[in-house]
């Protein structure tokens, strides 16, 4: 429902903090909230999770951030708390070494992970987290493609799988986002 909120910290406490935007405090639970500061004006990717008892908003310092915490959830076993965890102790580059690698051990030092959910991680993740963005032809200089590549990465392809399609949408004529999404999306489905 909302992508990001733009305003001022308001309130920093352990566990949240409090975005003014326009006159209204949104309390967004964040992984770190201590890298924001008191009257800094920000911009905070969010997150909303409506459980059958509770609304929550969860803040993202970028939009990298947000999709890692997705992309966590889809693991079975593993709920927003959790998730918000992971990305409060360690980095995305780690964390994706640690799951190609099938490094359990390192997994089980998050709070509330034990092996089975570690293994789960692995099962569930192996593959789909990136460790580095995905480089674009500079020949295209296309932001619409590249714009494009990044909806297919946060849709959870591989970046083996996009690279095989990105070389052929850059020679297509040039288009929008959401057919660049619409072509690489069917190239995708097709080759599988």
């Amino acid at each position: 429902m909302y992508e990001y909120f733009k305003g001022t910290v308001a309130a920093i406490t352990p566990a949240y903090v409090v975005l003014d935007v326009s006159g209204i405090g949104y309390r967004l639970l964040v992984a770190n909230p201590y890298h924001y500061s008191e009257g800094q004006t920000t911009t905070i990717y969010v997150q909303q999770i409506i459980r059958d008892n509770d609304q929550s908003l969860y803040g993202f310092i970028d939009a990298e951030q947000k999709g890692l915490f997705n992309q966590l959830l889809s693991v079975t076993g593993i709920g927003p708390k959790s998730a918000l965890a992971i990305l409060a102790n360690g980095d995305k580059t780690t964390l994706t070494e640690a799951i190609a690698s099938e490094n359990v051990t390192f997994l089980t030092k998050f709070p509330g992970i034990g092996k089975k959910t570690a293994a789960q991680i692995v099962l569930d993740l192996k593959g789909k987290l990136q460790a580095a963005p995905i480089e674009t032809p500079t020949s295209s200089a296309s932001p619409a493609l590249d714009d494009a590549l990044a909806a297919l990465l946060a849709l959870g392809y591989s970046e083996k799988e996009i690279a095989r399609v990105q070389k052929a949408l850059a020679q297509e004529p040039a288009m929008a986002t959401d057919a660049y999404l619409r072509t690489g999306l069917k190239m995708l489905t097709i080759g599988r």
